[in-house]
């Protein structure tokens, strides 16, 4: 019970680090006249990943590499069966066709690449790996993906991962004494909610007697998504269904293409055991996305919701018995 109780504080102080890091660092921003825009797209986007960065990177120190992979994995998985499912099932999800000529493909993308870097390995008869030659080149895809985000701001052009990005911006602090109180907070938090959410993790796998990847994907990377969670679920109570699917989209992208290169640059992250068919089975959900949009004309119906959350508690299911 200790145990148990000891992970969720790790994961309410990962959650409140990283909300109150985002706090503090847009304040100081503000206070030296820096862009909306580059707040969004450094201080924001950073500070809505940490939680699952700083879990990863610490597990990767840690040598706990599974729980590491376990996080993204699930994390990426959760977003789009059971937040975007849920979603759905409160309302319809309708969605402009921006959505669909590119941050979809641009997910597939990353996905596919890193199925590509899992299975090579694999293939020339290595246990796979995500080196940190592999970090680089997802970081390099990171950097074009920011880049074609300022472009489209600068042409004006409405981009749902903007708009995202732009909704979870915080109120401003204008003192920069206090911004930096925030900042001082919020990583305090994270590095002792990490370490918790990663020692009690590993023990509770052992209590369980599962591995730490599944406490990985079932348990923290839910824990890590309940922002995405949460900002989805009042956007499909709102009716807001771009912000909806860009908050999906843009973590699962973040989490790819940022988060895990991080990681492996830190140390080389072993994939565990199903690894390469957790992949799998995200780029199908992924994949799946764009012909429902397009059949439906651009709606994700309470029907398809709840095929999506159930396909995603039946993949679990299989993934916590298997």
């Amino acid at each position: 019970m200790t145990t148990v109780l000891l992970l969720l504080a790790g994961l309410t102080m990962l959650l409140v680090g990283g909300a109150s890091l985002v706090r503090g660092a847009s304040g100081i921003a503000e206070a030296h006249g820096i862009s909306p825009l580059v707040v969004g797209l450094t201080v924001v986007a950073f500070g809505t990943s940490a939680p699952e960065l700083v879990v990863n990177v610490l597990g990767a120190i840690d040598g706990e590499t599974d729980i590491a992979f376990g996080n993204i994995a699930g994390s990426n998985l959760a977003n789009l069966g059971l937040v975007l499912g849920t979603a759905a099932l409160i309302a319809p999800i309708a969605i402009e066709g921006q959505i669909i000529r590119r941050e979809l493909p641009l997910l597939l993308l990353a996905t596919t690449a890193l199925l590509i870097m899992t299975l090579d390995s694999q293939l020339k008869g290595f246990d796979p790996v995500l080196d940190r030659s592999d970090g680089l080149v997802l970081l390099l895809l990171f950097g074009i993906f920011v880049y074609i985000m300022i472009m489209d701001f600068f042409r004006q052009v409405e981009d749902p991962l903007l708009a995202t990005i732009a909704s979870m911006s915080p109120q401003l602090e204008t003192k920069t004494s206090r911004a930096w109180m925030f900042i001082l907070a919020g990583i305090f938090l994270l590095g002792l909610g990490g370490e918790l959410a990663i020692t009690h993790g590993v023990k509770l796998a052992g209590i369980l007697n599962v591995s730490t990847t599944i406490i990985g994907m079932a348990v923290i990377a839910i824990g890590t998504s309940l922002p995405e969670f949460v900002t989805s679920i009042i956007a499909a109570m709102r009716k807001e269904a771009d912000l909806c699917v860009g908050n999906v989209i843009g973590s699962n992208i973040f989490n790819i293409l940022l988060v895990l290169p991080i990681s492996s640059l830190v140390y080389p992250l072993s994939i565990p055991e199903h690894g390469t068919t957790d992949f799998i089975a995200t780029l199908l959900f992924a994949a799946v996305l764009i012909p429902v949009f397009i059949m439906r004309r651009q709606i994700m119906s309470r029907t398809v919701g709840g095929v999506f959350l159930g396909a995603y508690l039946l993949y679990m299911y299989l993934r916590i018995t298997g």
